[in-house]
Order: structure tokens, then sequence, then C-alpha cells
């Protein structure tokens, strides 16, 4: 049989420029591109400020990413504007998968809902990569306040309208709206005090700026341990093994104050999809081992990986769940 002639990765790539390629061999630009990607480092762009589980995520992935694609994943913070910064900072990068987010669920899916001239769009914007944690939220306290339970702090709260306040990683955030659900049941006036992110949010609370926050556990942990913070109930549907002696809301007499965060990675649109199925491959083996599952579970959140088509559809059904929650409760940016 005569020997095929062999096309030089010169002449692939020019080929390529002209759209021959595709029709010769098969081959395309993304497969290309797939080839040699990633062939220099990675920027991995965060939407919260460092010490959040926004961040915690990022981290916990970065470093074995790194090892299993053979460039360096750099962790990027780039908190403010309920995440709109750095969601504006992918969204107008290039293609390429150089550049990705790593998004928190309460900016991806109630940000838009409650911000005025968003200049990104959560959906037409991004190429959905895979979901990296999911987290119910905690009920938290300072120590020095008369409160023990989530029945306390509704007591004191009603005794004491708007003396209270309560921290969030900023306007939007998925803490705002479960604690503006918990005013909403109980009747109560807990005062929103926004942040650029939970790390922020926290250093206030452990410094006796605030009185409480509704965040997710990673960061939580090792204060409550300490006794630096007092926890009160957890919004999922069952205790924490990590916090095994703090109920669930529904326990504690509020059954609908079920909210949980996730953390997933996107790349802006447009992204080949050999690049995307490059990292959410990658992405898929490392969340299936058991020092990932374990690293997660030990700062009180899960590993639940979703692939982009189900991350896309899971992004949308949010979008439309949290809306009609945020129009409910008549929260705004401000």
């Amino acid at each position: 049989m005569k020997q095929q002639p062999t096309l030089t990765r010169r002449a692939l790539l020019a080929l390529a420029a002209t759209g021959t390629v595709a029709g010769l061999t098969g081959f395309s630009g993304a497969a290309l591109a797939q080839g040699n990607y990633p062939d220099r480092p990675i920027t991995l762009i965060v939407s919260a400020a460092p010490g959040g589980t926004t961040d915690i995520a990022a981290r916990l992935i970065a470093q074995p990413l790194s090892q299993a694609l053979g460039q360096t994943v750099v962790v990027d913070n780039k908190p403010g504007a309920s995440g709109g910064i750095a969601a504006q900072a992918v969204a107008r990068a290039k293609p390429d998968g150089y550049t990705l987010l790593l998004q928190y669920s309460g900016f991806q899916a109630i940000t838009p809902h409650v911000t005025q001239n968003l200049g990104w769009d959560p959906i037409k914007d991004f190429a959905p990569v895979a979901n990296i944690l999911s987290a119910p939220q905690v009920v938290v306290v300072r120590p020095d306040l008369p409160i023990q339970s989530l029945k306390d702090l509704v007591a004191y709260a009603k005794a004491n309208p708007n003396k209270l306040n309560y921290a969030s990683s900023g306007n939007g955030s998925l803490q705002q709206v479960a604690t503006e659900l918990l005013n909403q049941m109980a009747g109560t006036q807990i005062t929103h005090i926004p942040y650029k992110g939970t790390g922020p949010a926290l250093n206030d609370l452990l410094g006796g700026a605030v009185d409480m926050t509704i965040t997710t556990p990673p960061p939580l942990l090792g204060h409550i341990a300490a006794g630096k913070l007092r926890a009160l109930a957890v919004t999922g549907d069952k205790r924490l093994p990590s916090l095994p002696n703090v109920p669930t809301a529904a326990e504690a007499g509020y059954p609908d104050l079920i909210v949980s965060s996730w953390f997933a990675m996107y790349a802006p649109a447009g992204t080949p999809k050999p690049v995307i199925d490059k990292l959410t491959g990658e992405i898929a083996k490392i969340m299936k081992t058991e020092e990932f599952r374990k690293k997660a579970a030990e700062q009180g959140a899960e590993a639940e990986y979703m692939d982009p088509a189900k991350l896309g559809a899971y992004t949308q059904e949010e979008l439309d769940r949290w809306g009609k929650v945020v129009k409910a409760a008549n929260i705004s940016a401000n």
C-alpha cells in the first residue's frame, strides 16, 4: 500500500488559518489548540477575596490541576461588584483556555437579578467547565452575644429591631439572600453590611464590628472549634459531619431555610471545545480521588463534579430559581 504523505506542523498551521485542514484531514484549529494546550501558565480568576469558600475551592483545584496539565495554574483574586469585576475580566478575555473563572453561585445566579447595568451575562458570556464544590450555609454569631440558638437569635432580633447586623460577601450574594429570607420568615430586622468577599466579612465579624453571618463552612470551622464563633444552625437538609452538634434550620424551626452554595469553573464563551474537554476531563479525574474528596469534606464542603452540559443547565436552573426568591423577598443591590 502506498504511504500517504504527512503534513508538517507548520503546514497544518498554515492550512488551519485558511480553514483547509478540516476539509483535508478532519483536523481543526481547535484540535491543534488542544494538542498544544496548555503551553504556558493558566490564570484562574477568583470572584472573591482570599479566605472564603470561593478562594478555598480555587486553591483546592489549582494545585492538582497544575500537576495534571504540566503548567502552573495561578490563582488571581479579583473581588468586588458582587462578582462582577472577576466575571467581566474573564468574559472579555481571549477564549483560549488561559483565563478561567472560579465563580460563586450567589454571584452567578443572584447578582444578575439585583444589579442594573450588569455588564456581563451569566449564560452568554461563559462556557461551563466543571462544578468543583457544593456546601450548605451555617448561621454563626459572635460568642459574646446572649444567643445560643436560632430561636434565641430571632427572639433577640425581634426585641432589638435593627440593632443586629450581618456581614455578607457582597450585595447579591447568597449570604444576603439567606439572611433576608430569615428576616422575611421570622419577621426580624437584621441590617445588611456588604463586603468584598467572605474573608473581609469574617475578619470584621471576628473583630466584633458585625454581629453575625450566614456562609459556607470552610472558612468557619476553625473559628467555631476555637470558640471564636458560635454556630446556630446549618441550612442543609442534614447535619454536617464536621459540625455534628449543630442542628439543621429545619430542626431549629425553619424548614424552608434550605440554602446551599456551589463553586464552579467557567471559561470565556467561544473557548474551543477540545480545550474545555481537556480541562473538565482532568478536573473529573482529580475530583474522583480520595485525597481531593477528603480535603473538601474537611472543609465542610462536598466535592460535587458537574460536566459542562450539566453545569450549563444547572446554572440556568439556579438563575430561574433565585430570580423568583429575590423578587419575592424584594432584595436589591442596595
